[in-house]
């Protein structure tokens, strides 16, 4: 690709910590659902699972969903603007997931507490202007040719 085609940021300086924090934060989601698809395609093949379909199809589509966050965290990394939307997502499919691990009477509501806390820290640090700013993202009806 030319430097044509891939925008810069205005602000060429060095990456915000809060948009490293927000990757970093974006990979552990990801992470843990590689992490997670592959333990139930484990269980589903050497366990003895009700349906061994269902948990491989349950392991694959975990796994390809950790793509999702993953490819937003080396976006964020490189400063890339198409990557928070991405990222946005994210957060925003793990609350609720969040909010049915807390309904549960199990062991699941710590990871209910745990993905909440991510998502909304995640949420926090991808509106806040200085990773606007950092990633070149400009608010609506501001197309950077200023008017006098």
């Amino acid at each position: 690709m030319s430097s044509e085609q891939t925008p810069t940021p205005e602000n060429s300086g060095p990456r915000p910590r809060r948009l490293t924090y927000a990757a970093l934060l974006a990979a552990l989601e990801g992470l843990a659902l590689v992490v997670g698809g592959v333990w139930i395609l484990v269980l589903g093949f050497t366990g003895h699972p009700d349906d061994r379909q269902q948990a491989v199809t349950g392991g694959i589509t975990l796994v390809v969903l950790a793509l999702l966050p993953l490819l937003a965290a080396r976006g964020l990394l490189g400063c890339r603007s198409w990557s928070r939307g991405p990222a946005v997502i994210t957060q925003l499919m793990a609350l609720p997931v969040a909010y049915n691990l807390l309904q549960a009477d199990s062991m699941a509501i710590p990871g209910g507490i745990a993905l909440a806390v991510v998502a909304v820290a995640s949420l926090v640090l991808l509106v806040n202007p200085e990773t606007t700013r950092a990633l070149g993202i400009r608010g609506p009806g501001n197309s950077g040719a200023t008017e006098k």
